[in-house]
């Protein structure tokens, strides 16, 4: 069995907290730079060039992405063959704390969420999954709060028809509006529990933007992706909320088995700085 000592482990979610808020991830990158080229509203094709414009003044300078550094989530995939010398939770969360103060990052984190009080760098959400192998994998995804209040869960009945599930999520961009700062990514859970499928939304965000997806079988979630795609496109929001053809840059869906008595289905959205980093160790 191979050992992994905490230290390293810190180490590398702080390395992660610099890789994720500076450098907006290249499926993202490539996504906005497909839509600049295809857009034909003026006001919308300037929009998106100084989003492209601030990503690389962003990676250049060492410099934030966005000033909302977001609500640290990071997933863990454990390999069940190895051995962490230490507290996993406690090495992330130490990490994550180092790098947002190394490189100035804002402090957005209040310790009790009714009190509120003052904002610190700590504690990350910690998703922990073990898996084959002797590696341990760490994925950090900053998620902006304009974006995550904008979350949505429905728990349907199980008789519910497809239609339904495409409209509810629909309407969920539509809610959002302009107010989480377009062109958005949507992750979307179908399946489990309630609090699962809030969950494979979330994950759903780090599945890799296809922009060069075929069309596929009607019925199966990539066909559901790219009509969604273009029913939302449809809404014309456009970048910021200000007109145009790009209101979502991808629909990313994951589902997993349910209750014959329910089916739920959860929406989460990201804004256009769509940030996530990853190291294995």
């Amino acid at each position: 069995m191979r050992a992994l000592k905490a230290v390293k482990i810190n180490q590398a979610a702080s390395e992660l907290v610099k890789q994720a808020n500076f450098s907006l991830r290249q499926d993202v990158l490539a996504a906005l730079r497909k839509a600049w080229q295809g857009e034909k509203n003026k006001r919308a094709k300037n929009i998106l060039k100084a989003i492209l414009d601030n990503a690389a003044y962003a990676q250049k300078e060492s410099l934030a992405i966005c000033q909302d550094t977001g609500m640290p989530v990071v997933f863990a995939q454990v390999g069940q063959d190895l051995k962490i010398l230490g507290n996993l939770t406690e090495a992330i969360n130490q990490g994550i704390s180092a790098g947002y103060r190394k490189y100035s990052l804002r402090n957005s984190i209040v310790a009790d969420p009714l009190a509120r009080g003052r904002s610190s760098f700590s504690p990350a959400v910690v998703h922990t999954e073990i898996v084959r192998g002797n590696k341990l994998k760490l994925t950090l995804l900053p998620k902006g709060f304009g974006c995550e209040n904008k979350s949505q869960l429905k728990m349907f009945k199980p008789t519910a028809g497809l239609n339904e599930i495409k409209q509810f999520i629909i309407e969920a961009v539509k809610a959002a509006g302009p107010d989480a700062c377009p062109p958005y990514v949507v992750g979307v859970g179908i399946g489990g529990t309630a609090d699962y499928a809030g969950l494979l939304a979330k994950k759903a965000l780090l599945k890799k933007i296809n922009i060069k997806r075929k069309p596929s079988m009607p019925g199966t979630v990539p066909a559901l992706e790219r009509e969604l795609l273009a029913k939302i496109n449809n809404l014309k929001i456009g970048p910021m909320g200000l007109g145009g053809n790009t209101t979502v840059l991808a629909v990313n869906i994951l589902t997993y088995p349910t209750h014959i008595a329910g089916l739920p289905v959860s929406v989460n959205i990201s804004c256009h700085a769509l940030r996530s980093a990853e190291i294995i160790l």
